[in-house]
């Protein structure tokens, strides 16, 4: 599809240049971008004289941007094409809808209900029929025999409406999902200078020719060049993975590349390619149109070709001669696709590592590396559900067959044996629809067994807390961090704007020797100190940062930009001077040399150059940093006088220790003069540069704390999760926020640290991190102040990785900066912010908060955690349902040859358990009452003891009801019994009883089932789920319709009221059953286990780990499958060694010759990642163990390469024993059959 779009723009773009519109074309500003440093600016020179020169042919001022009229702007669209990477086709709803139809079990459904269908249409001679034996015989009536056809249709018919319950459940999560990115998209906005004015628009509405503003922390939108820069350093390992920040400027490399981050400085770019044009899109488009040619038709090409592949990369495997590069190819195996051979580049002398790919689908593989999300476990939901749900699935499958079984048998013995009947000719259809009506039964119970309902209701959860998270300010950018969130123990936060309000005020200054507590009447400042402080603050703030006036009459003025930087120029505001009059006269461009911010220097600095010829550099930054570097102070007389270490140990004393004690920012403003007698400084030499300044003055900012968040702390406190700040302020603004917060209380013994005492506490004598040192330090540790990003890392991986507590941390981190990075990908959830947040931390999060505020983050906990409770509701209302079903189909066939619940009902009870038992229970409102208890952790049973309790507790009580009913239930509403009917016989109303009272049993105990924890109302908050009772109420009527007119379908007879005023009170007796089983107390029954555990690291050996560290997901029902493989293949390579090495005895040649390296013998994992493995023939074949063919029990089947040091020697090759050679030419490339021979 991105394809066809681009041909469509070239085609447009050539008529566009016989008009002449623009200086350069499409094709041109293409091949330019894809040039780098010198060769770019050449190029640049050639063709347009320089960058003025290339804005002029793009008709843009490079000053005031482009004019911003609409007309342009679409001309700009139709010639260079949008901003926008078309997205990948979402799935139709018909594709969703065959999708659905690949379920296991319900193919086997289908099957056996058109089989039955067939068999329905045949009829005996009505003279033989009496000789097919009792069972067969017995229908008097013509009509009801015609209606044999009823209950295959019927099946087929439940089975559809299945099949588009799920396809229409999967089409709205899919619409909604697209729904979020594009919201997330619209998000996005960029500054760009249109018609002279500064602007905010969004990413999609970026043109070629505009004029950009970057700054630090952006990520770019689209191609560029720069036009101006500032000290602008980018990380551009998103396209090149070079890991080292590229320096950017005019003369050596003025090209910005979109989808690449700034790391630091500021500047303007022209932008000369947007969407597919620009080098992330050319990228998208490859990898699009290397995914879209319709993925299934080559999937099904590519199986068919497969054998023939393997055969054929086996022969190219012996033949390659070894030298070439080709040789040193690997084939990857795909869903056991050899995919062709990839040839090496020639001077990659080395082998091409092999990777074990796995990949759940073929196409995926690629979205996944397209999305370049952090490797992380498979949720500790998804890992418990997916363990339970085989468990349950294993269960159903032994009873359904020996449903069957007994019911044959049974049919057999009584028609052959007791009736002494001979098999018939005429017959065999009418025995044939017996089996067939078996094995129908079989399938059902099957059905029932198998909790299908089960990722329905994780997904109908996730998605539905997804969409209502959005209104408490959570944007989830991965959905099972919503549930991780559940989880957590530990949240690391940043303070400002997070803890606190963001809207950062000057309320405290210290000029001209003079503390003054609030902001100074100017006045009071000799006007000399007062000026050069305004130009100060004016050119050295970022040209980005602005006040603007307020939204709404009466209200704050609007901070744009930096708050630091706002709060002083609100400052130049308070002292009754014009920033903006200061920034006129000396635009961005005429600014000599600005090294902006970054976390080393923290601070800032802009160099301007006089009218002399001299130099003046502005200085602001971190109180205690900068007055290290002051050996001047401007005094209340506007002189300057010396400042020493002693005067300046008395300023920290006595201005900034009583600023920062009631948790003010102290930030301090300095200036320094270079004459020109000097000559030109080294303005690459920072250190010389930055140092004998002059103090102007020390301001305290303060951003008060946000009224909402002590509350949220004392929530979270409450529920077990531990809050920790982690800011880069200093330790005594830290503590004091801290306690204001909530975070330190009077009286606790928690530690408040700053990072170097941090990092020397956590590194041992050669300054390496240890573990036990991070263990003692983080269960105590609530504050660390003056923090780098490295740090924050660090913490966050130490406690993760902490084994002290009793259980695995589940740690959340919240950043916003571009360096809060790595720590937001390391945690297991991490919070941007969405205001203040860079678009690098935006990429790295999980979860976006859009208003910045911690007590959004509280919210997200409540969530988590009820997306848990939701689960584990669903799962003790459907296993209740499924235990019973299960018996009832199974006791039922053995005694009375036939299951009391048809197929077709009981499909109608799968539907109501499975779809809107999901929908009903996963979407229950989370309450306060969640945050009461401590988190469940990774280990904590998806079914507790009380739910077992619950599940077997209500199992009892409606089996005796149904088993009552079933086997006295004609006596007791003097029925007909219909137990033994004949094959066809019409629906009963006794079974009708059954059937009915069944249903109702299950309606009711599903509102037992909203409370899992033991707690006695049930209705408590029914009516906030208007979702909840709607279903109950809409299944029950539904029930009516069923039984008054359902007929033959559904096996049912109409009842009378009576009957159905007794069938509701068995019902409801279920709601009063639920009392008398909340009062036995759990602990008194000790035979009650748990079920559905995660699986606990301590669990899987070493080995395994390691080379599940490189899997994307750790799946817990593929690694039983798995540990057997990997034994077969220890015990596999072991034979082989020694058969080696009494053949190297035999030989006499060197011992080590035909080995691999004894490291290579010790894990599976490394014969993936050791790059000195070649592989130059196939003879041994060891397997290699993927993913994906983990269910086939195969290293059989798969093709496979044995990875050798060295050039082959010539016996090496032929390491089996001589016998081997004569023996079974089973295939050659099986390591079955080295196994087999050698032995």
């Amino acid at each position: 599809m991105a394809n066809n779009s681009y041909s469509g723009v070239k085609n447009s773009l050539v008529e566009a240049n016989h008009d002449g519109e623009f200086g350069c074309t499409l094709k041109e500003l293409r091949s330019l971008m894809e040039l780098r440093g010198a060769e770019a600016i050449s190029k640049i020179g050639e063709s347009y004289g320089d960058t003025q020169g290339l804005c002029i042919r793009l008709k843009t001022s490079p000053v005031d941007g482009l004019s911003g009229q609409p007309a342009d702007h679409e001309k700009r669209k139709t010639v260079f094409g949008q901003n926008l990477i078309p997205p990948k086709k979402p799935k139709t709803f018909l594709q969703l809808v065959w999708e659905a139809l690949q379920d296991v079990t319900l193919i086997i459904l289908e099957v056996a209900a058109i089989v039955s269908l067939g068999l329905s249409f045949y009829r005996p001679p009505d003279a033989e029929r009496e000789h097919c034996g009792r069972a067969a015989g017995g229908v008097e009536d013509e009509t009801e025999s015609e209606a044999g056809w009823i209950e295959g249709a019927a099946i087929l018919l439940s089975v559809i409406c299945v099949v588009l319950v799920t396809a229409f459940n999967d089409w709205s999560k899919e619409k909604q999902f697209r729904g979020l990115q594009s919201r997330i998209e619209q998000e996005q906005k960029f500054t760009v200078v249109r018609g002279g004015q500064v602007i905010q628009i969004p990413v999609a509405d970026i043109v070629v020719g505009d004029v950009a503003q970057v700054k630090y922390g952006d990520l770019l939108p689209a191609d560029g060049v720069l036009i101006q820069g500032n000290d602008l350093k980018i990380d551009e390992s998103s396209l090149t993975g070079e890991s080292d920040h590229v320096k950017k400027t005019l003369e050596k490399d003025p090209m910005l590349l979109s989808g690449t981050h700034v790391m630091e400085g500021s500047g303007k770019m022209l932008v000369t390619a947007v969407g597919v044009n620009s080098q992330t899109g050319i990228i998208f488009t490859l990898l699009g149109s290397a995914e879209d040619d319709d993925e299934d038709e080559e999937e099904k090409k590519r199986e068919k070709e497969e054998k023939k592949k393997q055969k054929k990369s086996d022969d190219t495997a012996e033949t390659v001669p070894a030298g070439s590069s080709a040789a040193l190819a690997s084939t990857f195996v795909i869903r056991g696709v050899a995919s062709p051979w990839l040839p090496a580049k020639a001077q990659d002398g080395a082998a091409m590592e092999m990777q074990p790919l796995n990949s759940d689908e073929g196409g995926d593989a690629e979205e996944k590396k397209k999305a370049n999300l952090p490797k992380k476990e498979k949720s500790v939901l998804q890992g418990k559900l997916t363990k339970l749900a085989v468990q349950i699935g294993k269960a159903g499958l032994v009873m359904s067959a020996i449903t069957v079984l007994i019911l044959v048998v049974l049919f057999v013995v009584d028609t052959f044996w007791i009736q002494n009947l001979p098999w018939v000719k005429d017959c065999t259809p009418i025995y044939i629809q017996f089996f067939v009506k078996f094995f129908i039964i079989g399938v059902t119970v099957l059905v029932v067994a198998v909790p299908e309902g089960l990722p329905l209701a994780v997904t109908i959860s996730l998605a539905y807390s997804v969409k209502k998270m959005m209104k408490d300010n959570n944007l989830v950018r991965h959905l099972d961090a919503c549930e991780t969130m559940g989880n957590a123990t530990a949240i690391c936060s940043d303070k400002t704007g997070t803890l606190t309000m963001n809207r950062m005020t000057v309320v405290q200054a210290y000029i001209a020797e003079k503390h003054y507590r609030k902001v100074p009447e100017p006045e009071s400042i000799p006007s000399n100190i007062l000026d050069m402080l305004i130009l100060g603050i004016a050119v050295n703030c970022a040209y980005t940062t602005k006040i603007m006036s307020p939204e709404k009459e009466g209200g704050l003025p609007r901070q744009v930009g930096n708050k630091t930087e706002c709060a002083l120029l609100g400052f130049s505001n308070d002292l009754k001077r014009d920033y903006q009059a200061i920034r006129k006269e000396i635009p961005e461009e005429k600014l000599y040399k600005v090294y902006t911010f970054n976390s080393v220097r923290k601070s800032m600095s802009t160099v301007l150059k006089m009218a002399d010829g001299s130099y003046r550099m502005f200085s602001k930054g971190a109180s205690e940093i900068l007055l290290k570097k002051c050996y001047k102070i401007l005094m209340a007389n506007g002189e300057q006088k010396v400042f020493r270490p002693r005067d300046r140990d008395d300023m920290v004393k006595k201005v900034i220790e009583p600023m920062a004690s009631e948790g003010l920012r102290t930030i301090c403003l300095a200036y320094r003069d270079f004459s020109c007698s000097d000559g030109e400084p080294d303005w690459d030499n920072e250190n010389d540069i930055l140092s004998g300044l002059t103090c102007i003055c020390v301001v305290g900012i303060e951003d008060p704390v946000r009224p909402e968040v002590p509350d949220a702390i004392r929530k979270c406190q409450r529920a077990g999760i531990t809050v920790r700040m982690v800011t880069g302020d200093n330790i005594n603004t830290a503590r004091a926020i801290a306690t204001k917060c909530g975070i330190l209380l009077p009286g606790d013994d928690f530690l408040c640290i700053e990072g170097k005492e941090f990092n020397r506490r956590i590194r041992n004598e050669k300054g390496e991190i240890e573990q036990e040192r991070i263990d003692k330090l983080w269960p105590k540790l609530r504050v660390l102040a003056r923090s780098s990003p490295t740090d924050k890392h660090t913490l966050v991986k130490g406690i993760i990785d902490s084994t002290v507590a009793e259980q695995r941390q589940v740690v959340a981190v919240t950043g916003d900066g571009t360096n809060d990075g790595p720590a937001l990908k390391k945690a297991d959830v991490g919070f941007a912010m969405g205001i203040a947040g860079t678009d690098v931390a935006k990429e790295a999060s999980d979860i976006i908060l859009t208003d910045d505020n911690f007590s959004s983050i509280v919210k997200a906990v409540m969530w988590g955690r009820n997306v848990y409770d939701s689960i584990s509701k669903f799962l003790q209302f459907q296993l209740t349902v499924n235990v019973v079903a299960v018996i009832v189909a199974f006791t039922g066939a053995c005694i009375t040859q036939d299951s009391p619940l048809k197929a077709v009902q009981m499909l109608w009870v799968n539907l109501i358990m499975d779809t809107f038992a999901s929908l009903a229970l996963a979407t229950e409102p989370p309450t306060e009452a969640l945050l009461l208890r401590k988190p469940y952790g990774r280990n904590k049973p998806l079914i507790s003891r009380t739910m077992m309790k619950n599940i077997l507790g209500h199992g009892v009580f409606q089996l005796i009801i149904i088993f009552t009913l079933l086997f006295a239930g004609e006596k007791m509403f003097d029925i007909d019994s219909g137990r033994n009917a004949p094959l066809h016989a019409p629906p009963s109303e006794h079974y009708t009883i059954v059937f009915n009272t069944f249903v109702l049993m299950q309606l009711f105990n599903e509102i037992n089932a909203r409370k899992i924890h033991g707690e006695r109302n049930v209705f408590e908050g029914i009516f906030n789920n208007l979702i909840f009772c709607s279903i109950v109420f809409g299944t029950f009527i539904i029930q009516i319709v069923i039984v008054q007119f359902g007929g033959k379908p559904f096996s049912c007879v109409a009842l009378t009221l009576d009957q159905w005023l007794w069938c509701t009170f068995l019902g409801f007796g279920s709601l009063l059953w639920g009392q008398v089983i909340s009062s036995i107390p759990t602990s008194r029954l000790k035979f009650l286990k748990t079920a559905g555990h995660g699986t606990q690291k301590e669990e899987i050996p070493d080995e395994e780990l390691e080379e599940l560290d490189d899997m994307d997901e750790i799946d817990h029902a593929e690694r039983e499958l798995r540990r057997g493989q990997i034994l077969w293949f220890r015990g596999l390579n072991r034979i082989q060694t020694q058969i080696r090495v009494v053949n190297a005895f035999r030989s006499s040649i060197s011992l080590y010759e035909g080995l691999e390296k004894p490291e290579s013998r010790t894990s599976i994992h490394n014969f993936m990642t050791h790059p000195e493995f070649r592989i130059e023939d196939s003879e041994p074949h060891i397997p290699l163990i993927d993913d994906t063919d983990a269910e086939d029990d195969a290293p059989t089947k798969r093709h496979s390469a044995s990875p050798r040091n060295g050039t082959p020697s010539p016996t090496s090759n032929h390491l089996l024993p001589e016998a081997s050679k004569a023996g079974t030419p089973s295939a050659p490339g099986s390591p079955l059959h080295s196994l087999e021979t050698s032995l």
